[in-house]
């Protein structure tokens, strides 16, 4: 099924097309007291319409800036008491496949929340308080500068909102050693679809807490998250290694994941076996000064090689070099390619905002991005590898490719997310970016080949299931949960049995019948 692809950008003209309050739904916000606002503008409604994969739009009736956890009730129960009207939560519009939109329904701008602005410390206790609105980059700032703690899992994009992430999973490359972000949780405050404000915890309200962690929005908006914090080190050192065989690097990659003694971060990618600037050796080496020079690769390699990337935490006073050596030394990397460099702790876990930055400037920041996230299981990874990276995507995806592996036992099965039956299993994310003027052709083609490759991971019969999902019946989604789709629709019924939030994940209506 080719998505199709919906205008990017909302012309601020566009008047017409914006849906009118005083029409819509019997005003029913007209006397909705809250202690933020209500905006109808055009530059709201064209916010509330759009999101980082630019693939969807869905014009809300109304985008609320709430000011706390109560005006998030108070918008909830408001939409209760109309038989059509929808609740989306939009954290920083980092979706890809419009899953933070509600068509004239209601977005909460969760950035607007004044709890975001209150990051709150327990030295003693170890554990931040953060509003569901607030951005991790802003966690790590606060509790790295102010008391030298940082959160244990991370993403590799920082500026995504808590909320937003906790809803997911939040995986990167800690997520072997800690579990992903929704591991190191311990309590949340959230508002459910029934409207109501409920603090739950692991031994508090716990069927709620597990449900909302992974659970895509559907049973209740996050407004505050208690995360785990551990001492944060001063500096890490940086590497990447390269592999012409993947089994290889794979051998590698699942040694370091699965020893007692590691590095404290272990992520890989796939790269085009060419000078292509974007997809080739060029974006191996970490700094100007180092360069990848092919003449040292194996006379007989593929179209594509792989890259392992790990980093090691220590302070100013220790010297990384034996233990790094140490690791290292147990792998079997093409001796001539390794890079590396050290830098401060901030900085590695804010390495992407440079990328960030020049996408912004040569403006493929705004353009689509069709990106595609999957979990695929370790039995199957090879064949994957064959299939796809080493003939479907052997020309790369003008982004990164990342592949690395996870282990299913730092994962809570309690949880709402859907995850692969072995116990390791390789996340596979293909970050694509365009140019400056895509055209909707270059656009869908992006978006069939995606479909090419979850058509083949069906075909064959692979072990596997999409990360950040997105499907548009319900057919799709009870194979995505499998087993796990009654519990999920029993947990829909009790925490929004009217079918208010999350309308964008296209999994429930509000006249939704089983």
């Amino acid at each position: 099924m080719l998505a199709c692809l919906v205008e990017r950008f909302v012309a601020e003209n566009d008047t017409d097309s914006i849906p009118d309050p005083e029409k819509n739904v019997d005003g029913v916000l007209k006397d909705l007291n809250i202690e933020g606002s209500i905006d109808y503008g055009v530059t709201a409604i064209s916010l509330g319409s759009t999101d980082f994969g630019g693939l969807y739009s869905e014009k809300p009736l109304a985008v609320i800036r709430t000011a706390g956890a109560d005006d998030v009730v108070r918008v909830i129960r408001r939409a209760l008491e109309s038989p059509t009207l929808t609740v989306a939560a939009r954290g920083n519009g980092h979706s890809i496949n419009g899953q933070a939109m509600a068509h004239h329904g209601l977005v909460i701008d969760m950035k607007s929340m004044s709890d975001n602005n209150t990051i709150n410390v327990n030295v003693n206790s170890m554990y931040v308080d953060v509003g569901g609105g607030a951005l991790w980059s802003n966690v790590l700032k606060h509790c790295v500068s102010e008391y030298g703690l940082a959160p244990k899992s991370w993403t590799d994009y920082l500026h995504l909102t808590v909320g937003g992430t906790l809803s997911n999973a939040g995986v990167s490359g800690q997520t072997f050693r800690f579990g992903p972000q929704t591991s190191t949780v311990t309590e949340l405050e959230v508002v459910t679809g029934n409207g109501e404000i409920i603090v739950c915890s692991n031994s508090q309200n716990s069927q709620l807490f597990f449900s909302v962690l992974g659970g895509l929005g559907q049973f209740g908006i996050i407004t505050r998250a208690r995360v785990l914090l551990q001492p944060a080190p001063d500096m890490v050192r940086w590497i990447r290694v390269v592999y012409s065989e993947f089994d290889e690097f794979t051998h590698d990659v699942e040694l370091l994941i699965t020893s007692q003694e590691s590095f404290d971060y272990v992520e890989g990618f796939v790269f085009v076996n060419s000078d292509d600037p974007i997809n080739g050796w060029l974006s191996v080496p970490l700094d100007s000064n180092q360069a990848f020079d092919p003449t040292h690769l194996p006379k007989k390699t593929g179209p594509v090689l792989y890259c392992l990337e790990v980093a090691l935490h220590y302070n100013n006073h220790d010297d990384p070099f034996m233990m790094v050596e140490k690791l290292l030394g147990k792998l079997r990397y093409l001796k001539h390619f390794r890079f590396e460099i050290d830098l401060t702790y901030m900085n590695f876990l804010s390495r992407v905002d440079h990328v960030e930055e020049a996408a912004r400037g040569s403006g493929i920041w705004a353009t689509p991005h069709p990106w595609l996230n999957m979990f695929v299981s370790k039995k199957d990874i090879n064949a994957f590898n064959r299939i796809v990276f080493q003939n479907i995507l052997k020309n790369g995806v003008n982004g990164p490719i990342l592949t690395y592996p996870l282990l299913r036992s730092k994962w809570d099965n309690r949880w709402s997310v859907a995850l692969p039956k072995n116990e390791m299993f390789y996340l596979v994310a293909l970050l694509r970016f365009t140019h400056a003027h895509p055209t909707e052709s270059e656009i869908n083609q992006m978006v069939a080949q995606n479909e090419e490759i979850v058509q083949t991971c069906i075909k064959n019969g692979f072990d596997f299931k999409m990360y950040l999902p997105h499907y548009n019946s319900t057919v799709e989604w009870k194979r995505h949960f499998g087993e796990q789709w009654g519990r999920f629709v029993n947990r829909k019924r009790q925490f929004d049995p009217k079918y208010v939030l999350a309308p964008g994940q296209k999994i429930f209506t509000r006249n939704h019948q089983f």
